[in-house]
């Protein structure tokens, strides 16, 4: 069995606990991101999780201008859809202090999902990778980024030695097509974190770790690849 990655857990009473701790956390590594090499390069999540914490991390005094904000995964709909990633970030953290950030999102008109994909790596072809951090989430089903348990190329999703930096995904389970950075693009990330809620996604997690769910969780790809130990930011 895949030795998995260290869990380093961070327990916090409230979700603006929480908050208020990550976004500092997240500060800080953008900071010496900046100060080490002259640039800060972020990934997020969306979904409700982190309303609060994008709203915290939004006031943190850094050196914004010189960080790249983008998305884990977005889902095909443009920014003005109340379902897209790049509505929810645009309305809660790029604001205040973090509106001098430079942001770029995932989604691009076109005809099919594949189409966009392809407009997608071309925008993100210049980023100065690694990711400085990557902030996952995790849905009750397992899935992180758009790694969705029933999306029909979960194998290429998944693929440690995938060269592409953006993939489409299909998968009943996700309602619209996504677009989801690959696993090896994550991973490599300098500091990985997950960012889950509830006691749901806590016995979620543990179920991933322990592999005793029926089928894989795609969670646990993320720990059996990320070859460094993976921040876990828990509220209840």
């Amino acid at each position: 069995m895949t030795k998995l990655a260290e869990r380093h857990w961070h327990e916090f009473a409230t979700p603006d606990a929480l908050a208020a701790s990550f976004s500092a956390r997240i500060g800080k590594v953008l900071s010496e991101a900046v100060e080490s090499r002259g640039t800060g390069l972020l990934a997020v999540s969306g979904g409700k999780t982190p309303v609060k914490l994008f709203q915290a991390l939004a006031r943190i005094t850094i050196p914004w201008e010189k960080v790249t904000i983008t998305l884990v995964d977005e889902r095909f709909v443009p920014p003005s859809s109340v379902r897209s990633n790049e509505r929810l970030a645009r309305q809660n953290l790029l604001h205040h202090e973090a509106a001098k950030a430079h942001f770029v999102g995932l989604y691009h008109p076109a005809p099919a999902i594949e189409e966009a994909a392809k407009k997608a790596r071309t925008a993100v072809a210049g980023f100065p990778y690694p990711f400085d951090l990557v902030v996952l989430g995790m849905g009750d089903d397992g899935h992180t980024a758009s790694f969705f348990p029933d999306a029909t190329t979960l194998p290429t999703l998944l693929d440690p030695k995938g060269q592409e930096t953006i993939l489409p995904v299909h998968a009943v389970s996700a309602v619209e097509p996504r677009l989801t950075f690959s696993l090896p693009r994550l991973v490599a990330g300098r500091h990985l974190a997950l960012h889950i809620e509830g006691e749901e996604k806590k016995a979620t997690l543990e179920t991933a770790f322990a592999g005793t769910g029926d089928h894989p969780m795609p969670i646990r790809s993320i720990f059996e690849h990320a070859g460094k130990p993976v921040d876990v930011f828990w509220a209840p």
